[in-house]
């Protein structure tokens, strides 16, 4: 079966479909590595012409009352939603995700960040400071132009998690995607358009790295978004940096899940499952080190090796599969590189392994030591690592004797406990009793390598926006001489 997913033309440029006049662009469908697409990366000249598209557009759209621009967003919130089956289709197609995911986890959420933000749009205020005679207030302003740099397990929820918080304060926004899927912001931006945005506020510019620096370092862009790695990050900061620009990084991670001896066994093996094999593990914020209290370690294995056996793998667009491909044979190859590493190290293996062509099955290492690459290393694929402790205080120790800090989980019955645990972990965004759930209303983002700012929640205003104070004198003023 073929699957045609051509969009009209590579990139969306002022309101318009424009081709790219950069390098080929092929896009692949993970299951079959059939090509459902060809596009072209923008040229240095075309990425210029976005972020001047987005400047020229801003100051009018900035101008607008906040609840007209709310408006525009709640509009795009629905035609999401009515569209959700064509999209989520789309979106397996692009990424490989099982349908049964994408129809509930990813367009979903993007839709629920542009209802959130519009609604927020209106709320925001100001603060007023008397000074007794005299008086000061605050403005919060819109920065200018965002440059939005989107990953590729989560393309479209990505790109909306930015845009919403972004065009809700009266910015416009150029996103490039990853290269690996190129398809669901040009999509983003045609609803944009339809829902009453005018040309220029959302713009899509396509390619490789070359293109990011480009859209990094033009002299138009204020603030700079990364979702990516903790390479990447690094990249893109130092560039940004050297314009001054406001930059929110989401980054990557190597994230611990306590479990306790009293948790609930099924809801933790649960949690363990939402945090290392959902998206085929290739989620940044997954759980990947699992510390396992030692009365419970031999019971949490075998019940998840149990429930790990009846997981159904095949063709995404199949509403039965439950676990999809690999992105690519790059990534694939890299994960089978560390489950290798594993092995070598002496780590035991529960389940799982190399697997065949784009599948790599849900793999548990045991027996596993801190100072194993496959504990150290993020390996973004479904590989979780099962580590066993014996108290509290060696616990937390070692859940933070990384140079991560994006997500912790604890599981415990004792919620003293728990909240306590989460108050020593070094992590941006922390679960009790549950894992990966991430609604638009809760800030999100991390601390140490793994980024800083925080997307969605009322907190991503204040990293898509700045403050201006304005003193009132009220009198006659005095001087000196």
């Amino acid at each position: 079966m073929t699957h045609d997913a051509q969009p009209k033309a590579s990139l969306f440029i002022d309101g318009r479909f424009v081709e790219g006049e950069g390098a080929v662009l092929p896009v692949l469908y993970p299951y079959t590595g059939e090509e459902i697409a060809s596009l072209r990366e923008a040229s240095a000249n075309q990425v210029a012409q976005a972020c001047q598209a987005a400047a020229r557009a801003q100051p009018g759209w900035a101008a607008m009352a906040s609840a007209d621009r709310g408006r525009v967003l709640s509009r795009a919130a629905q035609i999401i939603r009515d569209r959700n089956e064509e999209l989520s289709r789309l979106e397996t197609l692009d990424t490989g995700k099982p349908i049964q995911e994408t129809l509930v986890a990813d367009w979903a959420s993007g839709a629920a960040a542009l209802e959130f933000f519009g609604g927020l749009a209106a709320t925001v205020t100001g603060q007023m400071i008397p000074l007794g005679r005299d008086w000061a207030y605050t403005r919060r302003e819109a920065l200018g132009v965002c440059a939005g740099i989107g990953a590729w397990n989560y393309p479209s929820q990505i790109a909306c998690w930015k845009a919403a918080p972004a065009l809700a304060m009266g910015n416009a926004m150029v996103f490039k995607p990853s290269e690996e899927t190129p398809l669901g912001a040009l999509k983003l931006a045609e609803i944009l358009l339809e829902a009453g945005a005018p040309p220029g506020i959302f713009n899509v510019v396509q390619g490789r790295g070359q293109v990011g620096a480009a859209l990094v370092t033009d002299p138009c862009v204020a603030k700079v978004s990364l979702t990516g790695s903790v390479p990447t990050g690094r990249r893109v900061y130092a560039a940004a940096a050297e314009g001054m620009r406001h930059v929110t990084m989401e980054l990557g991670g190597k994230s611990p899940l306590i479990v306790f001896d009293d948790a609930s066994l099924d809801d933790a093996v649960g949690a363990a499952i939402l945090a290392n094999f959902y998206s085929s593990g290739q989620i940044c914020s997954n759980g990947t080190r699992v510390f396992l209290q030692q009365g419970i370690a031999q019971r949490f294995l075998a019940r998840l090796a149990e429930r790990l056996a009846t997981i159904r793998t095949g063709d995404p667009l199949d509403p039965n599969t439950q676990f999809g491909p690999i992105i690519n044979g790059t990534q694939a190859a890299k994960i089978r590189a560390a489950i290798t590493a594993g092995q070598d190290a002496g780590a035991r293996l529960v389940c799982g392994g190399a697997g065949e062509g784009a599948f790599i099955p849900p793999t548990v290492f045991a027996d596993a030591t801190d100072d194993m690459t496959i504990t150290r290393d993020e390996i973004f694929g479904p590989v979780m690592t099962a580590l066993t402790f014996a108290d509290e205080s060696e616990v937390v120790a070692r859940a933070n004797a990384t140079g991560f800090g994006l997500a912790a989980g604890v599981f415990t019955q004792d919620l003293t406990r728990a909240h306590r645990v989460v108050a020593a972990l070094e992590a941006g965004t922390c679960w009790i009793n549950a894992y990966n759930l991430t609604p638009v209303e809760m800030p999100f983002g991390g601390v140490k390598m793994s980024g800083l700012g925080r997307e969605n929640g009322t907190a991503a205003i204040e990293h898509y926006s700045q403050l201006k104070t304005v003193y009132v004198g009220m009198g006659a003023v005095e001087a000196p001489y």
